[in-house]
């Protein structure tokens, strides 16, 4: 198909300047040669190549390749080489922190030479990473801010760093921010001020698991102002499940013991004793003698000194359980054995 271009008349005449001389015949100099263009009309039209159908295709061009995807199969296997030669088991691990599978193996490396650097031992590694697999996920860049806040907010020594990771490996897992930190000023607003000595609570919710307990203690009969003094001068309580410790102590504490609260009140580290293997066995040899003692005596002592104790009262002819005095007799004859 052809296009046409019109040319309007208006400017179809030219000046008498645009008249051409010939140059090719000098003989005609005498006569000049005039060339006439031709006058455009309004219908004139000047015909104009057609335009390509469509735009010249290019080369395709096709795109790199890309290299092959690393194989499954290959990464774990090097990842179980790797861990079975610093002394871990990676199926053990997968059972207890599934997650572990999707661990970039570089990363897992950054976290074994960084603990080896801060001077802890393949066995405290292994030993830690059982307990807490979770560190293996975890990242230098996770686990510096844990060392940070350790000696800069909670006030542990240097000297003393190992020994509190050791204690409670899951701290490299936790992060500052939403755990430690918060942790660390409930801590404190309750009057424990020496956190650096109790930093195993520093991993524990507040919300889940520290106001519970203090909450438990006032549903069985405990002011605020008791509860809270409790932790505070036994904070293990923290660490003690309501349900399968708080619970059945106390309901043994009260039913078959027969104690009051103020005893408790006085001496909260009766929680931290086993009731099947110290509390029962120790309270029924104190029912069979017909005497009482003191929870800190009837728990702290040793096996010997407590039956020695035992006898001791039993041999002075105290008074009977019935009587008013017979626990005040019994604190007298042992203090003559202390």
């Amino acid at each position: 198909m052809q296009e046409t271009i019109h040319l309007s008349s208006k400017h179809s005449s030219f000046p008498k300047s645009h008249v051409l001389h010939s140059h090719h015949d000098f003989s005609t100099l005498s006569r000049p040669r005039i060339i006439h263009f031709p006058i455009l009309s309004s219908k004139t039209s000047i015909t104009i190549p057609p335009k390509p159908s469509k735009s010249p295709e290019l080369p395709s061009i096709s795109p790199p390749s890309s290299p092959d995807p690393p194989d499954p199969h290959s990464q774990f296997e090097e990842k179980m080489l790797y861990l079975d030669s610093i002394g871990l088991d990676l199926f053990s691990l997968i059972n207890d922190h599934p997650p572990i599978v999707c661990a970039s193996l570089d990363d897992i490396k950054s976290t074994v030479d960084f603990l080896y650097s801060m001077g802890f031992t393949a066995l405290e590694f292994c030993r830690i990473c059982g307990m807490c697999p979770e560190i293996l996920n975890s990242r230098v860049s996770d686990i510096v801010p844990v060392f940070t806040f350790l000696l800069r907010e909670a006030r542990v020594d240097g000297s003393d760093l190992r020994r509190v990771v050791n204690r409670r490996p899951r701290l490299l897992a936790c992060n500052v921010k939403n755990r430690l930190r918060p942790t660390l000023y409930f801590l404190q607003s309750i009057g424990i001020s020496e956190v650096n000595k109790h930093t195993n609570l520093l991993s524990c919710s507040v919300e889940e698991k520290l106001i519970p307990r203090i909450d438990y203690l006032e549903k069985i009969g405990f002011s605020k102002r008791d509860a809270v003094s409790m932790v505070r001068r036994f904070p293990q309580l923290f660490n003690h499940s309501i349900k399968d410790n708080l619970e059945p102590k106390f309901n043994y504490f009260v039913v078959e013991m027969g104690r009051e609260l103020r005893e408790l009140k006085e001496f909260p580290q009766y929680f931290s004793f086993s009731l099947e293997n110290r509390i029962k066995p120790r309270h029924q040899c104190c029912v069979e003698k017909g005497v009482c003692f003191p929870l800190p005596i009837m728990l702290k002592t040793t096996e010997a000194k407590f039956h020695g104790r035992l006898e001791v009262c039993c041999n002075s002819s105290g008074p009977l359980r019935t009587s008013p005095l017979w626990c005040t007799n019994c604190d007298f004859n042992l203090m003559l054995v202390i």
